[in-house]
C-alpha cells in the first residue's frame, strides 16, 4: 500500500512539473513518429468527416449564407483549403500544387464540383505532405508573416483551422433544414 502511494505521488508531482514548467515537449514524451502517424490518421479522418459535410449540402445551396456578412458555405470550404495548404505548407515545407491563394469569391470556384475538387486537393496535399515529412523536424522553427513557430506548431494550427471551418458551416446546414453529419472523433 504505502508503495503504491509513493508512486502515485511521484506521478502527480513529475506531471504537474511537466505542466507547470513546460519543460517536457511533446515529442520527449512522445516519439516523433508516432505524433506524425497520430496526424496522418486524424487528416485522413477529417477529409471523410469535411467530404460527408460536402455531400450533405445540395449544389443548388452551396452559394447559402447564414448571414449577408458571412461567407457561404462554398466559400467556408474554399477557405478551409486554402489555409490547409499554406499551413501545411509551412508544417512541412512542401509547396501548394495550387500555388498562390484560391479565389473563393470567384464565382465559378464556388460550384459544388470546384469546391469539392480544391477540398479534395488540400486533404491530398495535407496527407502526402505529412507522410513524406522527416518526423525528426517537427522543432524545428519557421516563420510565415509575422509569426515564428515550431513545424509541430503550424501542423497543429492547420488541423484547428479545418475543424475550425467545417464547424462553422453546421450551422449552415440546419439553416438548410438538414441534419449534420454525427461528429466522427474516432
Amino acid at each position: 500500500m504505502k508503495n503504491s502511494i509513493v508512486k502515485t505521488v511521484t506521478c502527480c508531482i513529475l506531471a504537474a512539473f511537466i505542466f507547470f514548467t513546460g519543460k517536457v515537449s511533446a515529442q520527449a514524451m512522445f516519439s516523433a513518429d508516432s505524433i506524425k502517424a497520430q496526424f496522418i490518421r486524424d487528416w485522413q479522418r477529417a477529409k471523410i468527416y469535411t467530404f460527408s459535410y460536402l455531400n450533405t449540402v445540395p449544389a443548388d445551396k452551396y452559394s447559402f449564407k447564414a448571414m449577408d456578412s458571412v461567407r457561404s458555405f462554398a466559400q467556408q470550404m474554399l477557405h478551409l483549403s486554402q489555409g490547409t495548404f499554406g499551413l501545411i505548407g509551412r508544417a512541412t515545407g512542401q509547396n501548394s500544387p495550387v500555388g498562390g491563394m484560391i479565389n473563393e469569391n470567384r464565382a465559378s470556384a464556388q460550384t459544388k464540383d470546384s469546391v469539392m475538387y480544391y477540398v479534395g486537393a488540400s486533404y491530398d496535399f495535407a496527407l502526402d505532405a505529412l507522410t513524406k515529412m522527416d518526423a525528426g523536424k517537427f522543432g524545428e522553427r519557421v516563420s510565415g508573416g509575422p509569426f515564428s513557430e515550431t513545424r509541430f506548431a503550424w501542423a497543429l494550427k492547420a488541423f484547428e483551422h479545418q475543424t475550425h471551418h467545417r464547424g462553422q458551416t453546421t450551422i449552415y446546414i440546419r439553416l438548410l433544414g438538414l441534419r449534420p453529419p454525427n461528429e466522427q472523433l474516432f
